[in-house]
């Protein structure tokens, strides 16, 4: 522990956004492990996913946040509550936008919940791998215009573009403090919520139409393998509203349930260093975005945010 070093630097750090920005690559990127999920799917992160970060010099825990837009349902008040609680908690916000878009409806939503925060905000301009460097400075101005933000940073968290120079100009702006976590530890979230959010992002990728925001995973049971040594039996439950979505999850003979238990199973393996068995079911909840004790049931809990 670095509690009594002086000079030794600690922070939290929000990473927020609308939909699709890449917040949860970045996420990914400086951890050096997958623990947030990824998909070309609007809201993908749906609670906040804390990544830790640990040097010689300091630990920066980040915080990467549901897309922020207008909710339209109690699962969308939930996710905006999620992303502006941060607001409060943390030493440095990180508004990450795309550099491939001009400024939009929902960027200027996101910031005007920004302006009056005594917080610095960082304008991080992702894609840039995708962008001609002639048109960065444009997209950039056109961020500047709608906020003041303290630094302006392009990456590619794809790429691992200036991700370290984003690393070395947030270290800056962090308060002395403690090493809140030790320093192997890259996430404050247990196995099981890891575990539920990897099968849900093989669902995401293997659906289509409304059916991927109307999937929750929920882990029945992580147990040693009784009839198989250095196995461990994994039992998950994956919700959908209606009993079409029901059919379209588990596909044509059990299909499509089959390949997302195949992916999740391997990104199951790897977070778990053993050979897993994993069971899944499907089961329809109807509506279940619109009702408070689903969302309790499934994990989405706004008392604790």
């Amino acid at each position: 522990m670095q509690n009594g070093i002086d000079g030794y630097k600690s922070g939290f750090i929000s990473i927020i956004g609308r939909p699709n920005v890449g917040k949860s690559t970045f996420l990914n990127r400086v951890v050096g492990q997958k623990i947030a999920i990824m998909s070309d799917k609007p809201q993908t992160t749906r609670n906040k996913v804390q990544g830790v970060v640990t040097t010689d010099a300091s630990q920066m825990i980040f915080i990467d946040t549901p897309g922020i837009n207008e909710p339209r349902h109690k699962l969308g008040d939930f996710m905006l509550k999620v992303a502006k609680n941060t607001f409060r908690e943390v030493d440095v916000l990180l508004f990450v936008a795309s550099g491939v878009d001009r400024v939009g409806k929902e960027d200027r939503f996101v910031l005007e919940m920004l302006k009056g925060l005594d917080v610095p905000v960082f304008l991080v301009v992702n894609k840039i791998d995708q962008v001609h460097p002639d048109q960065l400075p444009k997209v950039i101005e056109g961020y500047k215009q709608e906020f003041d933000f303290a630094e302006v940073v392009p990456i590619s968290a794809l790429q691992g573009n200036n991700v370290e120079n984003l690393l070395a100009k947030i270290g800056e702006y962090l308060p002395e403090g403690p090493q809140y976590y030790p320093a192997d530890q890259i996430t404050d979230h247990p196995e099981r919520f890891i575990i539920s959010e990897l099968i849900r992002e093989k669902a995401l990728h293997l659906t289509r139409e409304e059916v991927p925001h109307s999937i929750a995973v929920v882990i029945e049971k992580i147990a040693p393998d009784k009839e198989h040594e250095h196995m461990i039996r994994v039992q998950a439950t994956i919700m959908v509203e209606r009993d079409s979505q029901k059919g379209i999850v588990i596909g044509k003979r059990g299909a499509v349930l089959k390949e997302i238990g195949s992916r999740a199973r391997k990104d199951i393996e790897n977070l778990l260093g053993s050979k897993v068995f994993l069971e899944l079911w499907v089961k329809v909840q109807k509506d279940w975005r619109n009702k408070s004790v689903h969302l309790r049931d499934f994990g989405f809990r706004d008392d604790e945010y």
